[in-house]
């Protein structure tokens, strides 16, 4: 029996989202009325990224050793991205390749006969080494190419073959540190490494690419927990470094002897930020957060600016150039907002089209980065991923969920949704849910509840759990910094066919539902259209915590999500919408039954009841 008291606590729940008598249309603003127009004329869809751990892609090995060496652990290649593996990727509804790790960073393997300097192991973290400790700016990881002679041009062409594909490209800018040793071999002719010509005989100056800890040479750290290597030999594991006088370190710690949890493996850049916090460069000023990008970079010609602005500005056009869509910054909010504002209206100014995506966990700092740092757009993690996730592991509710997105509506398009990174656990994992079915009514969430573009991890769409042992780090999370296998992705991958056949019954099914789903990215309303907030009315014994529901609508296209995030029982609930949504209603996404939103007494509603199944979610569409 519907509860009218439990609608009213629901709606105080959800928000707010719909009351009783005051739910009316909204009117049609110009915008919605161009978005309108242009979905009526031209396809229209919204970024789709799949982030894949280059290293580890092709990789077919299945020996998964801790700490062990390229040769008995394996290493995939740029070639494995055959267009077969792209044409698979494409029919994702993928629209950018996010490829971590090409970037040559610091790597134990020894490469010095093709002329490259040994890394030193004990400021390497894993035998295969951060894609955050980048070496060389101009040039790509040997690890990745089948001849590391040729490393450069084996990337081109993989950028050339995901273009053919119809797929863009990505890759990682990390702007606040560099490898402790830094050593550019393919730097155009003219250009200086960084700390070349810094001053070391003080701790900071403005076109200083570092600061130093002047009169004090580098210290390794120790712990008594963790050895270079796993134990293992090496002729320049020796617990040194020379670095005279020390650096400061990447994640600004200023002890010539870091701590072995600081960021040890890196230096900090300098961009003019002095050791007190202040500023050694010109302010933007307040009224550039309503300029384009234009503005912005008129504004910064002419100025006098740290070397260390110049030397990213170079880099990042040097990879424009060469093909690259877009970037993914590490760690932005290290680095001052103004920074962002010069380099981003310069890459803008060469490819308005590029794709800027920036890590900042700081929610203080999302719309600085945005307006006047220029990013297109922001994780959107300290807010929607943690709380969704938190309701993924029964901790949370569908109020929190709806609420962190309610809090940046106002930048909601620029606010990047994932489920799954290469520094968070793997759904599948015993820390996050333990079962890849949780995630699928999350992913529903996380992928319609906005026109921001949606991320998925290579391996998430097949149940991928991050269980490996490798060697630097602990589990829940695929190794970042070591050779490893990736069984459930080599299942996939079939030595090199790409056709799944290796899969169980029920990692295809969930494969053809993520691909069913991420594809919903071409529907106008949710590539273009508005949010709808929705009202439920929970019948007993449901719990409508466990339940979300949303709208989305774009001229004629109206569509209702419902989720139900309970894994044990399944859930009832009627949904309530304004008197415009009533309708014969299709399931798009799993075939449910046909849905009819019927008006209410009031003449102001419409509703109709749902039953949903454990882990189920409806995507119901207006029939025209």
């Amino acid at each position: 029996m519907k509860n009218k008291s439990l609608l009213l606590a629901v709606s105080a729940l959800l928000g707010g989202a719909v009351s009783l008598s005051g739910c009316g249309p909204k009117p049609v603003d110009k915008k919605t009325e161009q978005m309108t127009l242009q979905s009526e004329v031209a396809p229209v869809s919204k970024p789709v990224v799949y982030q894949v751990f280059t290293r580890l892609f092709g990789n077919t090995k299945a020996v998964n050793k801790p700490w062990g060496t390229l040769e008995e652990n394996g290493v995939g290649k740029f070639s494995d991205f055959t267009p077969t593996a792209l044409q698979q990727i494409k029919a994702m509804g993928v629209t950018h390749v996010w490829y971590t790790g090409v970037l040559h960073h610091a790597v134990v393997t020894d490469y010095s006969k093709y002329g490259i300097s040994q890394d030193d192991p004990d400021v390497v973290k894993g035998r295969a080494g951060s894609p955050y400790a980048i070496k060389d700016y101009y040039n790509v990881n040997p690890d990745l190419a089948n001849d590391p002679s040729a490393r450069l041009a084996e990337f081109e062409a993989l950028i050339k073959r995901t273009h053919d594909a119809g797929l863009k490209v990505i890759i990682d800018i990390v702007p606040n540190h560099v490898a402790r040793n830094y050593e550019s071999l393919g730097a155009p002719k003219g250009t200086v490494d960084f700390g070349t010509n810094d001053d070391t005989q003080v701790v900071y100056a403005r076109d200083n690419n570092f600061y130093y800890v002047v009169g004090e040479e580098f210290t390794v750290p120790t712990s008594e927990g963790y050895q270079v290597l796993g134990g293992g030999s090496h002729p320049l594991a020796d617990g040194k470094f020379a670095e005279n006088p020390a650096k400061w370190t990447g994640n600004g710690a200023r002890a010539a002897k870091p701590d072995i949890n600081d960021w040890y493996e890196t230096v900090k850049v300098n961009y003019g930020v002095k050791p007190d916090g202040s500023y050694d460069f010109d302010r933007l000023p307040d009224d550039y957060a309503q300029q384009d990008y234009r503005a912005h970079f008129e504004f910064w010609q002419h100025k006098q600016l740290p070397d260390s602005w110049y030397k990213f500005q170079a880099i990042t056009h040097f990879w424009l150039e060469k093909g690259v869509d877009g970037f993914r910054y590490d760690m932005a909010e290290m680095v001052p907002v103004e920074f962002w504002s010069f380099l981003n209206s310069s890459i803008k100014t060469k490819n308005p089209e590029a794709f800027l995506l920036a890590e900042v966990y700081n929610p203080a700092l999302y719309r600085p980065y945005i307006k006047q740092g220029k990013m297109d757009y922001l994780y959107d993690k300290v807010g929607f991923y943690d709380t969704l996730k938190a309701l993924m592991q029964g901790k949370g509710s569908a109020q929190a969920v709806l609420d962190s997105h309610q809090s940046v509506a106002d930048i909601a398009p620029h606010m990047l949704h994932f489920l799954e990174n290469h520094d968070e656990q793997r759904i599948a994992s015993p820390e996050f849910v333990g079962d890849p079915l949780k995630g699928k009514p999350a992913m529903v969430v996380s992928h319609l509840i906005s026109t921001a573009p949606s991320m998925i991890y290579f391996g998430q769409t097949l149940g991928e759990d991050g269980s490996e042992q490798a060697g630097f780090g602990s589990p829940s999370r695929t190794s970042i910094f070591d050779y490893i296998g990736v069984p459930e992705h080599q299942k996939w991958m079939n030595d090199g066919k790409f056709d799944g056949a290796l899969l169980s019954n029920e990692q295809k099914a969930l494969r053809n539902y993520y691909v069913k789903l991420l594809n919903l990215a071409k529907q106008p309303a949710i590539a273009a259209g508005e949010y709808q907030q929705v009202a439920l009315i929970a019948e007993m014994p449901s719990n409508a915590e466990t339940v979300m529901a949303f709208g989305r609508k774009l001229g004629q296209q109206k569509l209702l999500v419902v989720s139900n995030f309970n894994a044990e029982q399944e859930q009832i609930v009627t949904v309530n919408l304004p008197k415009e949504w009533d309708g014969v209603y299709n399931d798009i996404l799993e075939s449910h039954p046909t849905l009819q939103l019927q008006p209410t007494t009031d003449g102001e509603h419409a509703n109709a009841t749902i039953t949903l199944a454990p882990l189920a979610s409806v995507v119901y569409q207006l029939e025209k």
